[in-house]
């Protein structure tokens, strides 16, 4: 989408969970590496989910490789077993950079063999998903049985003087996942500028990250009550 070349790596191969509820792979676990044009050059960002025992491994293998490691963290406290998330960054030729990409992931587990194929079409969500999208603002959509929200902001956001379109992770990111009797686990992230997180800060963005498991509509809401307080593109 939007002149970027991007693949998926979800964990498949993962069984997490946390708070009793089993977390599919699009919802929690959805690795992702995305290539930006740059004339003959390209940028690559990404987010890919790996176990504590594949951190080091992984990461000593990029940086060698000269990919950036720009972040490591959690994000669902108390999940089981704990995954983090590594961000990269990199710069010159496509072929190169995804050659580096793949001998750091192959000292994962991530699965690899399908990465490059378009996912199978949408399953149906047995959540009201009219009602979220209107408690929301915006529309979602379904993937592997979870139904998800991409929300670009409205500003344009620029990395090394490159734009850097939503596909490459400059979008909010909600996730509802169904856990039954019209409820639904929520988790994603929302991409702040400084202002909206701390006023006294110069234009930087930030990523929260959330968790909760109740009535989805109820959930819409009060997403939406988070969503009006950043300055977002009209939907």
């Amino acid at each position: 989408p939007d002149g970027v070349y991007r693949i998926g790596l979800p964990r498949t191969d993962l069984k997490a969970s946390l708070d009793g509820v089993a977390l599919k792979p699009g919802f929690a676990l959805g690795g992702w590496i995305a290539f930006e044009p740059m004339g003959n050059q390209a940028m690559v960002m990404g987010d890919i989910v790996l176990t504590q025992d594949e951190v080091n491994p992984v990461m000593k293998k990029l940086e060698e490789s000269g990919i950036e490691i720009t972040a490591l963290h959690n994000h669902l406290l108390r999940a089981e077993p704990m995954t983090l998330y590594m961000h990269v960054f990199g710069q010159g030729d496509p072929v190169t950079l995804a050659t580096a990409l793949h001998a750091g992931l192959a000292l994962s587990k991530t699965p690899m063999e399908n990465a490059a194929k378009p996912q199978a079409s949408a399953q149906q969500i047995e959540l009201d998903t009219a009602a979220v999208d209107q408690a929301i603002g915006h529309k979602g959509k379904a993937n592997g049985g979870v139904y998800q929200f991409s929300i670009s902001r409205a500003e344009t956001i620029t990395d090394s003087g490159m734009q850097v379109p939503a596909s490459m992770g400059s979008a909010i990111a909600i996730n509802f996942q169904r856990t039954g009797a019209g409820k639904a686990a929520i988790t994603g992230d929302f991409v702040l500028i400084a202002s909206e997180v701390n006023p006294d800060e110069q234009p930087r963005l930030f990523f929260m990250h959330f968790w909760a498991n109740d009535d989805a509509v109820k959930l819409g809401r009060g997403l939406k009550a988070a969503l009006d307080k950043m300055d977002l593109k009209n939907s």
